[in-house]
Order: structure tokens, then C-alpha cells, then sequence
């Protein structure tokens, strides 16, 4: 089966500022794809050439072989898009925001509907569909936004930072969601997240930075780039003593000092077996810490993704300063 979404090469300027650098990548069809990174990483701009709402400076972009750039009214016909800022009528309730919505794409209310109640009883608006959009929480928002970017039926539906400002129990929601509509629909589902428990939801996540990618894989394969496991124990400082004979044993040395060790291994599963069995008693404390994104993250660009303050939309405003000579 071809690939969804092709980009070979892309590359975007806004005056001297290069938010893209040379990106290439591909995503399969019904799969949920993540773009990783820190605000200003080159993301949304990214998608937002992906989506026909921004021009290439130079690459390639193809959509089901569709070029995003010379058959842009085919690709926005096959295509949603859930942007950060909210983009409902909080004036009209979320029938009416839906029936435009399908107007747009030509579909009669009677097709709107029929295409719109199953998908408002997944995510659960199925009672407040006649209820103003002003009425809604944040969450009922972005979930009725995903109903909407689904209503004509996309091949690829972009989500930019879909749960930004969101409780933690109503971003598990929305990615719950997220993977049912694209187990149950033919949608390629594009999301951006600066969230690193999010990408683990992703079949492949790529790393993006300074725009650049850096990595990409499935979530696990990222994280074994890292190599090791570690197995942390506190152990009596009475039985440190004990430390050489317990090494020897184990045939491998732990880092850390005092009380506080840590044991590197591939297997963490088998190994703490084996420790437990050497050190026994003496342990007062045992975890196991597996590798996370952010640790690829950090061992991948050298910092926390938290760490980057420059954001992609104060990018933009520095180019429009530059073009009005401020």
C-alpha cells in the first residue's frame, strides 16, 4: 500500500529565519503519526505547508499523490485540520457549526447529519448537539472540532497541538478518541505535540528540532537508542563494604555512590532478580527505570524540551518586523 503523505526535502524561510531545514519523512495510510518538539521546532509550520495554508520555499509535499502545492484544491478536499486556536462559532450550537462546515465541502444537512451522529456519540456530544458552542468546556470543544474535521470523511486529518490547555484527564480522553476514529476510519491522523507522554500514543513519532528531524520511529525504538535500562537501589550503608564482593558477582560495576546505586543492563527484568539474589537483605529500596522520550529527547539535542522558549509564532511576528522595517 502507497504512503499517505510524502515530503521529501522540505524547507521554509521567512526572511533569514530557516524554520524548516531539508525535512524528509513518509506516513502510511490509517496510521497515527507524531511530530515531537519544542515550540519553535518547526512543526506547525510544517503542517501548515502540508495543508496547503502555507508555500514551500523549495521540496516536495504529496498527499494520496496529490502535490500539495499544484493541486492545492484537491489535497484541502481530502484533508481536516484542528489548529491550536480555537476555530468554533461559540454563537451557534454545534449542529449549526457542523451543518456550515459540510456546506463547504457540498454535503446536504441530511449527509452532515448522517455522517455527524456517530461521530458526536464516539466522542460524546451526541446529547449536547443542540446546545450553543459557548456552553461548551474546553474539551467539548476540541472534541467537537475532531467531529468536525471529520465530517467529510478526510484521507489525513491534521492535528496541531490538539489538547494544549487541556486537564490531564480530558487530554486522555481526547487520544483515546484520537486512536479509536483511526482504527474505525480510513484516516491518516497527523498530530503535533510538545507533550512526551502523548507521542508514546503515536505508531511512529519523529523528533523535530530547530527544523530539523533528528529521529523517527516507533516510540520504543526511540527509546532504545539510549541502550540500557537502569535498576536504582538504596541499599544499608552499614553493608556498603559489601560493595566489591557484590560487583564481582554480578560481573558488572554499579555507578552512583553511598547508599544510592544504579545498575545499567538491556534486560532490567532478569537482572533485578539477579541482584536481589546477591544483595538481598541489605537492600532497602529497588526500582526500575526505563528509558522515556524525554530522556531521548535530552540525549538527542542536549537539553529538556521545556528548555526552549523561542515559539514558532513570535517567529512569525520577528518576520513581519523585518518586512515593515521595524
Amino acid at each position: 500500500m502507497p504512503d499517505r503523505i510524502v515530503v521529501e526535502n522540505l524547507v521554509k524561510r521567512f526572511g533569514t529565519i530557516e524554520a524548516v531545514r531539508g525535512v524528509s519523512f513518509s506516513v502510511r495510510p490509517r496510521e497515527v503519526f507524531g511530530f515531537l518538539g519544542p515550540n519553535g521546532a518547526g512543526k506547525t509550520t510544517t503542517i501548515k505547508m502540508l495543508a496547503t495554508l502555507l508555500v514551500p520555499t523549495s521540496g516536495k509535499l504529496y498527499i494520496e499523490g496529490l502535490d500539495v502545492v499544484r493541486q492545492r484544491q484537491e489535497v484541502r478536499r481530502i484533508i481536516g485540520l484542528v489548529f491550536q486556536d480555537p476555530t468554533l462559532d461559540d454563537r451557534l450550537t454545534a449542529w449549526e457549526n457542523l451543518m456550515f462546515h459540510g456546506l463547504l465541502y457540498g454535503l446536504s444537512q441530511a449527509e452532515t447529519r448522517r455522517r455527524a451522529m456517530p461521530l458526536l456519540e464516539m466522542v460524546g456530544l451526541a446529547d449536547r448537539a443542540n446546545s450553543l458552542v459557548r456552553t461548551y468546556s474546553g474539551g467539548m470543544k476540541r472534541r467537537l472540532e475532531l467531529v468536525r474535521g471529520l465530517i467529510h470523511t478526510p484521507k489525513v486529518l491534521f492535528l496541531d497541538e490538539p489538547t494544549v490547555g487541556l486537564d490531564p484527564q480530558t487530554r486522555s480522553q481526547i487520544w483515546q478518541h484520537i486512536q479509536q476514529l483511526s482504527h474505525e476510519h480510513d484516516t491518516t491522523v497527523f498530530v503535533t505535540t510538545h507533550y512526551m507522554d502523548e507521542a508514546e500514543h503515536c505508531e511512529r513519532t519523529a523528533i523535530m528540532d530547530h527544523g530539523q528531524i533528528v529521529a523517527l520511529d516507533t516510540p520504543e525504538h526511540l527509546k532504545q537508542l539510549l541502550g540500557h535500562e537502569e535498576i536504582r537501589l538504596t541499599v544499608r550503608k552499614e553493608a556498603l563494604h559489601e560493595r566489591p564482593r557484590w560487583e564481582d558477582r554480578l560481573g558488572q560495576r554499579f555507578s552512583g555512590s553511598g547508599p544510592d546505586l544504579i545498575f545499567k543492563t538491556h534486560d532490567a527484568g532478569a537482572d533485578v532478580t539477579r541482584i536481589v539474589e546477591v544483595i538481598g537483605p541489605s537492600i532497602q529500596r529497588i526500582e526500575i527505570k526505563r528509558p522515556t522520550l524525554e530522556d531521548v529527547f535530552l540525549h538527542l539535542t542536549g537539553r529538556q524540551i521545556r528548555e526552549e522558549t523561542v515559539s514558532a509564532r513570535e517567529a512569525w511576528r520577528e518576520f513581519g518586523r523585518r518586512r515593515m522595517g521595524r
